[in-house]
């Protein structure tokens, strides 16, 4: 395949992803934490034909890996509560993540909608790490990702 320089990317939740393709992002997550000494034998161990693999491997990443060094924006859902918005602020910063801008709506029914900007240059975790972690607080009731520069 000819590589273009105008990249489309997509975000594709995994369970509607063709089976050859989960396997080729296993196999480069085996190869990057050296489960196998050699590509042959992490194809094999995920049952993957090496053309399948080579076909798909320069095409295919886990979103976190092309979140890195980027600007991610998130939707989070607070609670209309002292202290939601900061505890959300500190699991960031906890994390190195650079906050550039916060955008915040007016609570309606307890809730709030806030979009933050967050440089992930510097953090420590991934962002699907983050996220998580933000789900988690007693102040958010949800976290999207929106958009990634």
């Amino acid at each position: 395949m000819k590589k273009d320089t105008n990249h489309k990317f997509y975000l594709v939740q995994e369970d509607i992803l063709p089976e050859a393709i989960k396997k080729t992002i296993k196999v480069k997550e085996i190869l990057k934490h050296h489960q196998t000494k050699t590509i042959n034998e992490a194809v094999k161990k995920m049952d993957l034909s090496r053309s399948a693999y080579y076909k798909y491997k320069d095409f295919v990443f886990p979103f976190y890996d092309v979140t890195q060094g980027k600007i991610v924006t998130l939707s989070i859902m607070i609670f209309d509560k002292p202290g939601s918005l900061s505890q959300v602020l500190n699991a960031i910063a906890s994390h190195n993540g650079s906050v550039l801008t916060i955008n915040q709506g007016i609570p309606l029914q307890g809730i709030a909608n806030v979009a933050i900007s967050v440089e992930t240059k510097d953090m420590k975790c991934t962002i699907e790490n983050l996220i998580k972690k933000l789900e988690k607080l007693s102040g958010v009731s949800k976290v999207n990702v929106i958009g990634q520069a």
